[in-house]
């Protein structure tokens, strides 16, 4: 386990190195360490900490919130193909988002109520999937894909009405762009307390991905955990969608191939999770701004490249 988490934290720190060293300007190890250094030129320091570290550690953080919310979800569909915005989640914050914008709001109210609409979602998929009765697994999933049609076709009719000279903006956040981030700090933060509320549930996680009968036969309050479960995932992808827009397959791709590779353990996939969601999302981000430098392209575009035949490939493993 603690084998595991050292090789991903040395990747990740790699990654996180090379991201800072490479863009438009490259920048050479020993300047970086200079600028860490609180030394280097005037250039290389506003180039490290006022443009390249924010943006990289929102990439982090975000691949980071997906990583984990798509871990979670997983357990609760028990469904290993299960992806954090198939609830509808990513669709109510989209149709917030880009109602701010069509509305001309500023970037603080366009995060604001994209977490709004990415909460509205998360009320309605429940309130609908609980019914008046309890709510199960498949009743959920259903619910959360017919809701995010209906997200869709907003987003379809809002874009059809709006403004040609706006219409851009709206298109790169429907596609996921880090670059929209105007701080990273709070996604690193709920990061990092999801972490911490998530960890001391891990065993009973482990017991739940067995089935809701056998956790209540050993002992596992299985309607709780499931609510915690819901509403903690709901939260960490508004989040990670309030960040930096509707980025794909990172949710749905880093857990199961965790799985795959250290077992199921939820003790060990929650913090791997985190920190592998991070790597793969700073290093696509990484590739987005410099494969047509000096032109950049949305992150969502290389993630949905590089998840379309790894899920397609998971999809026919599984057979």
């Amino acid at each position: 386990m603690t084998r595991s988490l050292l090789v991903l934290s040395g990747i990740s720190l790699a990654a996180f190195m090379l991201a800072l060293a490479i863009g438009s300007v490259t920048i050479a190890p020993s300047e970086l360490w200079a600028v860490i250094q609180g030394e280097g030129s005037k250039l290389n320091q506003t180039l490290l900490l006022e443009l390249r570290l924010p943006r990289t550690l929102a990439a982090f953080a975000t691949g980071g919130l997906l990583a984990v919310a798509g871990a979670l979800m997983q357990v609760l569909l028990r469904n290993p193909l299960a992806d954090p915005y198939v609830l509808g989640l990513s669709g109510g914050a989209a149709v917030g988002a880009l109602l701010a914008m069509l509305t001309g709001m500023g970037a603080l109210l366009i995060s604001g109520s994209a977490f709004a609409g990415a909460m509205l979602a998360m009320v309605l998929v429940f309130g609908l999937a609980h019914g008046t009765g309890s709510w199960t697994a498949s009743r959920l999933l259903l619910t959360g894909v017919v809701v995010a049609a209906g997200w869709g076709a907003v987003i379809t009719l809002m874009l059809a009405i709006t403004p040609s000279y706006k219409l851009p903006g709206m298109l790169y956040w429907l596609m996921g762009d880090v670059s929209y981030a105007r701080t990273p700090w709070p996604a690193v933060m709920v990061l990092v307390l999801a972490i911490l509320v998530i960890m001391p549930l891990a065993r009973n996680l482990n017991v739940l991905a067995r089935g809701p009968m056998q956790a209540a036969v050993l002992g596992v309050s299985v309607r709780p955990l499931e609510w915690t479960i819901y509403v903690l995932a709901s939260l960490l992808t508004a989040t990670a969608v309030t960040t930096a827009g509707s980025i794909g397959f990172v949710g749905l791709i880093v857990p199961h191939m965790l799985r795959l590779v250290l077992g199921n353990d939820q003790r060990i996939i929650l913090p791997a999770s985190a920190l592998a969601g991070g790597t793969l999302l700073v290093l696509a981000d990484t590739l987005a701004r410099t494969v047509i430098a000096p032109e950049q392209l949305p992150v969502g575009v290389i993630t949905a490249l590089l998840g379309v035949p790894t899920f397609l490939y998971l999809l026919h493993r599984s057979r």
